[in-house]
């Protein structure tokens, strides 16, 4: 079986990225894409975003010269799909459908993957019309009427970019009210070329060589309604690609991975890329995970995570061990930041202690 020092999964910017860098420090590495070079970015017909580029780049394209860097160091891609992860031991083992690959290391840049609606003609027509980020693709629909469909932060804030380049935005949402915040209503009904379609849902594309309109459906009543738009954009989720970390890491209940505030997770030696991740900020997820390891008590109030002042100290305690150890300005940045829910009591004692016994932070919090 080849053995490499890095393994990574998965061919796009994070993978390829990582291998450039483990390459150049002069570790053998071995990337494996199941299909092509460049995940979601391979996809895309023009990117107009990334710098560097004045004219715009091919996706394809960029994908290609992300791989050249990589390889020029010499970093190995092989393009076989991954079938199965042994991440235990200091050594992990990797198997695809063509061969087995042992490494000290292994990087998840797996990504994730724009949850679809499942239209007929969806995936034929993305990039004609059909699209996943408006950021990426709402200037080639200047002056054009739009859809997004979505409630979501995603959708809301698509809205407000687009409202600002195109002629119409409508914004169809299969509920009578926003996931967004409310404030986020208001900015949207101040942009003027909004208009709100509660209690639909996307029922047909139309297109001929692209996409010429949408057909929408109301849940409630059944009235359908075409609009003429020339761009369909999808906000309703992402997908991550974590279904062969199942049992070996662990995963939260959408699938994405928890990780500590060093980006590691469960087990050592693997690491994961953004679109993987926990999906909490790095200083509240750093909280959740030492709560959970070190079984503090919490409560939840409108969604939202409380935890017992109390035992606020028991938390961060074994947060510091985790990372052994945690330095006094990061300490005192969670202090002087908590997360909403926590109280500073606790390590505004914490800092006095210290000062007083000439001690760090994280040696009090230790005893």
């Amino acid at each position: 079986m080849e053995a490499f020092d890095i393994i990574i999964i998965g061919g796009g910017p994070a993978g390829y990225t990582a291998a450039l860098y483990g390459a150049r420090a002069g570790r053998s590495v071995l990337l494996l894409e199941k299909l092509a070079p460049g995940g979601q970015m391979g996809t895309t017909d023009l990117i107009d975003n990334y710098p560097g580029f004045p004219q715009g780049v091919k996706g394809f394209q960029l994908a290609m010269d992300m791989k050249a860097g990589a390889e020029r160091f010499g970093a190995q891609t092989k393009l076989e799909a991954v079938t199965a992860l042994e991440l235990a031991g200091d050594v992990k083992t990797v198997h695809t459908k063509k061969d087995g690959y042992e490494a000290r290391a292994v990087i998840l840049a797996t990504g994730a993957q724009p949850r679809e609606l499942g239209l007929p003609q969806e995936r034929a027509l993305r990039g004609r019309g059909v699209s996943y980020c408006a950021t990426c693709d709402g200037m080639f629909y200047r002056g054009k009427d739009v859809a997004i469909i979505g409630g979501g932060n995603t959708a809301v804030a698509d809205a407000l970019y687009l409202s600002k380049l195109c002629g119409r935005v409508y914004l169809i949402h299969r509920r009578d009210k926003l996931r967004a915040p409310d404030s986020q209503r208001v900015l949207l009904e101040q942009a003027g070329n909004v208009e709100f379609l509660w209690n639909s849902r996307a029922e047909e594309l139309l297109y001929a060589e692209r996409l010429t309109g949408l057909k929408t459906v109301r849940v409630d009543t059944g009235e359908s309604r075409t609009l003429d738009c020339a761009g369909v954009f999808v906000a309703v989720g992402q997908v991550p690609e974590t279904s062969l970390l199942a049992g070996q890491v662990e995963l939260d209940e959408a699938g994405y991975v928890v990780n500590d505030v060093l980006s590691r997770v469960a087990r050592g030696g693997h690491f994961r890329d953004a679109a993987v991740l926990y999906r909490m900020n790095a200083q509240s997820n750093a909280l959740e995970y030492a709560m959970k390891r070190s079984g503090v008590p919490y409560r939840i109030v409108g969604g939202m995570k409380f935890f017992d002042r109390a035992e606020v100290k028991d938390m961060l305690a074994y947060l510091c061990v985790l990372n052994n150890p945690l330095d006094d300005l990061r300490l005192r940045r969670i202090v002087n930041n908590p997360p909403r829910g926590i109280g500073a009591t606790t390590m505004d004692k914490v800092s006095l202690l210290a000062e007083q016994q000439g001690a760090s932070m994280y040696e009090i919090l230790r005893n």
